[in-house]
């Protein structure tokens, strides 16, 4: 995470002074949690993709270290249910990020709520001119479970369109969307953790 975080304070000493005053006025508008619209806040510099399992471990220490760090992150506070829309809280979070930061872990391709998520990421970023960026997190997956070439990923989508009745469309924007963020680089946690 030290690597992150620095990457992190770099670009925020590269912002331009409305940057800085739009994060200052934000800071005391901050309430105490970023949760799903509850804050006052219309843009956040961090949106985090990532499924409820890595919450409480990996996903909670990048977050509480991301805002201590003064940066402006959302994180969705509530699970979705199956049969529960897309809260309207989240398109717009995403919409108005500057970083994106999926963590792809074991089950993260089982939930069409995260690879809907990811495809918006991947067409807000692509859309952008170079002004949003992914910075993608490989938990505890390989980039290739993420390209598709392992089953991982391959057959927890396969299972999702077979239950769920998707359509083609919308289960391709997904592995598309999965094989452009594999295009980048991104961290693999197995490097720093072993």
């Amino acid at each position: 995470m030290g690597n992150c975080l620095s990457l992190f304070h770099a670009r925020e000493r590269a912002d331009n002074a409305k940057h800085k005053t739009e994060r200052s006025e934000a800071g005391r508008n901050k309430t105490e949690s970023s949760e799903a619209g509850t804050s006052s806040r219309s843009q956040y510099q961090v949106f985090l993709n990532f499924k409820g399992d890595t919450r409480e471990k990996f996903t909670d220490h990048l977050y509480y270290g991301l805002q201590g760090a003064g940066i402006c992150v959302f994180r969705d506070e509530e699970g979705l249910d199956v049969g529960e829309r897309i809260n309207e809280a989240l398109p717009i979070a995403i919409n108005n990020s500057r970083i994106y930061i999926p963590i792809f872990s074991q089950n993260y391709a089982t939930s069409s709520w995260c690879l809907c998520e990811l495809a918006q990421i991947v067409e807000n970023a692509s859309l952008s001119n170079g002004h949003k960026e992914i910075l993608p997190i490989f938990l505890d997956v390989e980039p290739d479970d993420v390209k598709l070439k392992n089953p991982l990923y391959r057959d927890a989508i396969l299972n999702l369109e077979r239950e769920k009745k998707l359509s083609t469309e919308q289960v391709d924007s997904w592995r598309e969307a999965l094989k452009k963020v594999d295009a980048i680089k991104g961290w693999e946690a197995k490097k720093y953790y072993g």
